[in-house]
């Protein structure tokens, strides 16, 4: 690979040209694993470092660690290998387990909501081989996250928000609400809503707002076209609208009582 090259890509980039080297170099058979795998899916690692390269024996031998590389040891159960890209990786399932291990509860949720939600991996399948897990390290954090996860969840903003209720022991809200006329028909939906209480939840990301960008239009056309679907469902509904930005995400108590106030005012 040309230098030029190199430079020109991304952080997770880089890591999957060093990931698929190290494979090559492999004496022992080996599979991509953990943070390494999860890039092969396309999955984000919102705030998990991309260090080592982490692959996993394949031959049941103990794994060993050098600089750069990570190597585990693990049993490996039917369905846990496939083939992504040209190379062998974990299943979405086993990377979505993996990761559990390596990372705290919101970075693993951001990742296996985003396999459940893009169709990898589902919630039974993940339940299954979780169970079948022996010696696994930090189990406690698997089953909550597992707990946590929802295949609607659509973003990192999301997953992040969704966490944010739980550790600030908020209600936890229903994700993608529809809201509905008289007769029945899907007008709008929103991110979270607590129908109960009447209030819903949208994530402002600016991710969201370039999907939301039409041929043509501005960035400020899409803001003032979301401001009038808020008023819409608000006029509709008779509920309150909350908005939190990453900004927001930032401060979690301080966002925990602004949404706990508007809750329960």
């Amino acid at each position: 690979m040309s230098g030029s090259v190199w430079e020109g890509l991304d952080d997770e980039g880089r890591h999957s040209v060093r990931a698929r080297a190290v494979l090559r170099q492999a004496v022992a058979p080996a599979v991509l694993s953990h943070v390494s795998g999860v890039l092969e899916f396309d999955a984000p690692l919102w705030g998990i470092p991309l260090v080592d390269v982490h692959t996993t024996r394949l031959d049941g031998r103990i794994g060993r660690q050098e600089a750069g590389i990570r190597q585990h040891a693990g049993a490996i159960g039917p369905g846990d290998v496939t083939e992504r890209n040209g190379i062998a990786v974990m299943s979405p399932t086993r990377l979505g387990l993996e990761i559990t291990t390596m990372a705290d509860v919101e970075r693993s949720l951001v990742v296996v909501n985003h396999l459940l939600h893009v169709g990898l991996t589902t919630p039974a399948q993940l339940a299954g081989r979780y169970r079948t897990m022996t010696h696994w390290p930090r189990t406690l954090t698997t089953d909550l996250v597992l707990r946590l996860a929802n295949p609607k969840v659509e973003s990192v903003g999301e997953s992040r928000s969704i966490y944010l209720c739980y550790a600030q022991s908020l209600p936890m809200p229903e994700s993608q609400f529809e809201i509905k006329d008289a007769s029945g028909r899907v007008l709008w939906r929103v991110d979270f809503a607590w129908p109960k209480l009447g209030v819903f939840l949208e994530f402002d990301g600016r991710i969201k707002y370039e999907k939301l960008v039409k041929e043509g239009e501005r960035a400020s056309d899409v803001v003032l076209r979301e401001k009038e679907r808020e008023a819409q469902i608000c006029r509709l509904t008779g509920w309150r609208c909350i908005r939190i930005t990453w900004a927001d995400l930032m401060h979690p108590e301080r966002t925990a009582t602004l949404i706990r106030r508007i809750l329960f005012p």
